[in-house]
């Protein structure tokens, strides 16, 4: 193989890394995968499967680099791990290259193929973000939530693998185009006319999207956003200033009489439910708020089982509910295969939780109190607002959100704390995430961080407020407060979830079988 077929697997790799935050270049990703396209041809598998893997590994590495601020053997093992789809891909696109440029295949061949491409994309995308624990972080999709909000209103439908779809249904156009000139071939119309109708459909329906009104009882939501660091947040020396702060900022948070505050994720530091000092602490402040407080906490019962919860406090001071937190992140709160894999902990530079999963969706009921005036009468009204909270990294996972969303929740709230990353990218892309389940979803999303990014994000996919301060939204401390819309659209994709990406799957197996009988009768016919 020539030097130049290894160099244009990197190509790809450094455009798509450009393509997410911190570079957010989000226009790169329509071309980001033509490199690697155009490497792959001529590529036996074994080949084929090597230079996609380069691709994902060197792609991963630039983009949860961040990773290495916990550990830097743990960071290039799951950049290792990740690769191995884009592998899967390699070897999908091998089989399917042969069959489609076969000298005996038709323009039926290629052009399917356009279709194809993305497909395999996509299966590859959901396998990561399915099997062993799941990772659906960085999928091709998410490049565009900052950016390019008319694409993105496709995800109402096909979640995040439709929006990676189209950009790799692109890419594939501009590959077959850039193939036909290189052979000095008459340029194809049809993949060219494909990718534009596409884009102009996609378009067209993000535009209407973006154009729809979503009516609904308003809520009045103030984040907390405390930037304690991460190596004093369980520094029992530091728990009063703690304390203190969360106090001082909901203090000034209930000075805009919101509906409801919300603290990151485990803000209270320490065991709260078995430490009764620290339970009367952190109802006292709810009380002297007097607005019902959502505080993310650890959580310890008996028997010594550890959860990581999300509290539900009235503004009386009253616990309404707890959440205990369903995906734990695997070597950072729990180890999978302890027994087997304990030694993991040697290279953690912080020690790895036991934390235990919960079991429960919940969703949290909380009444609003409205005043009417009707006839010149006031009179005050109950209506009841119902939220779910994600904790963490569990609004990376679409089928959570959609199970919160159907069994009630008019707002998702991610509580997180992503102060364990540094000043990196990786805030920003995790708020791609949340923009996605709000899309996704047609729910407004409130993200209430340690260290930001905490925002607001519409129905749209809109940030529309978010905590800031010199300029800066992460590793500032502040708080906001804003209205968010409880609404219930009822989208296609909380109804009936991934049936895109199960299309895709029966696509391209169909595709591949069809190759391979093809292949069988060739072989019997020259034999």
């Amino acid at each position: 193989m020539k030097i130049s077929r290894w160099s244009l697997p990197a190509i790809s790799a450094a455009l798509l890394i450009l393509s997410f935050p911190g570079f957010n270049l989000w226009p790169l990703a329509w071309v980001a995968l033509v490199p690697l396209l155009v490497s792959l041809e001529k590529c036996k598998p074994s080949r084929a499967f090597l230079v996609s893997y380069l691709t994902g590994f060197l792609f991963f590495l630039g983009t949860i680099y961040w990773l290495i601020y916990v550990t830097l053997p743990g960071m290039i093992a799951v950049a290792a791990y990740l690769a191995l789809y884009f592998g899967i891909f390699g070897l999908l696109l091998s089989s399917a290259y042969k069959f489609a440029f076969s000298p005996v295949r038709t323009d039926v061949g290629k052009y399917s193929l356009m279709l194809y491409i993305p497909a395999a994309w996509v299966v590859i995308e959901w396998l990561r973000s399915n099997l062993m624990t799941g990772f659906p972080w960085v999928l091709l999709g998410h490049s565009q939530a900052f950016g390019n909000l008319p694409v993105i209103q496709i995800a109402d439908t096909s979640g995040a693998y439709g929006v990676g779809f189209i950009i790799v249904l692109v890419n594939a156009a501009i590959f077959l185009v850039l193939r036909a000139a290189a052979g000095k071939k008459k340029i194809p119309v049809i993949p060219i006319i494909v990718a534009s109708l596409t884009l102009v459909v996609v378009l067209r329906y993000g535009y209407i999207r973006l154009n729809n009104i979503f009516t609904g009882e308003p809520m009045k939501v103030c984040v907390v956003q405390g930037n304690i660091p991460q190596n004093k947040k369980w520094d029992g020396d530091f728990c009063e200033d703690i304390l203190k702060k969360y106090e001082r900022l909901t203090a000034l948070a209930a000075e805009e009489r919101p509906d409801l505050i919300i603290w990151p994720e485990t803000a209270v530091p320490g065991f709260m439910e078995s430490d009764g000092a620290l339970l009367s602490r952190v109802r006292s402040i709810a009380v002297s708020a007097g607005t019902p407080l959502l505080a993310g906490t650890p959580r310890e019962t008996g028997g010594m089982t550890c959860f990581n919860s999300a509290t539900l406090f009235s503004g009386e001071g009253a616990i309404i509910d707890t959440y205990d937190k369903m995906r734990l992140v695997p070597f950072g709160e729990y180890i999978p295969f302890r027994n087997k894999l304990s030694f993991v902990e040697k290279f953690a530079h912080n020690p790895i939780g036991d934390f235990t999963p919960g079991d429960d969706h919940t969703v949290f009921a909380l009444s609003l109190r409205r005043a009417l005036k009707s006839d010149g009468e006031g009179r005050k009204l109950t209506k009841k607002a119902r939220f779910s909270p994600l904790i963490c990294f569990e609004d990376i996972f679409p089928e959570l959100s959609r199970r919160r969303v159907a069994e009630g929740a008019s707002i998702l709230v991610n509580m997180t704390n992503d102060a364990w990353f540094m000043d990196s990218g990786a805030p920003y892309q995790h708020a791609q995430c949340s923009v996605f389940r709000a899309v996704e979803n047609r729910t407004s999303v409130v993200r209430a961080a340690n260290t930001g990014l905490s925002c607001f994000i519409d129905q749209k996919g809109r940030i529309t407020d978010r905590v800031g301060a010199g300029g800066k939204d992460i590793f500032v401390e502040g708080y906001r407060s804003h209205e968010v819309i409880l609404s219930r659209a009822a989208a296609f994709y909380t109804r009936y979830g991934d049936v895109f990406a199960y299309a895709c799957m029966i696509f391209v197996a169909v595709f591949l079988a069809f190759a391979l009988v093809t292949a069988r009768k060739m072989r019997i016919k020259t034999g």
